[in-house]
């Protein structure tokens, strides 16, 4: 497990903003998602709610692993 976390962290490190551009993706895929009624993606905004989340611990990482 703890080299597990070194690689993740070693990773994130190497590429800082990647979580928050993730993030992004997912929130403009849920934006162009609306499009499409009756998937249950869209009904919970799932994937607008996943990527803030990731875009914030990502956001919050960054300046801890650099």
């Amino acid at each position: 497990m703890n080299d597990f976390l070194d690689k993740l962290s070693e990773f994130f490190n190497k590429y800082p903003g990647l979580l928050p551009l993730v993030g992004l993706g997912l929130i403009i895929l849920n934006l162009v998602l609306q499009f499409f009624p009756g998937n249950w993606f869209v009904d919970g905004n799932l994937l607008l709610h996943v990527g803030i989340i990731l875009s914030l611990i990502g956001l919050l990482l960054i300046r801890p692993l650099t």
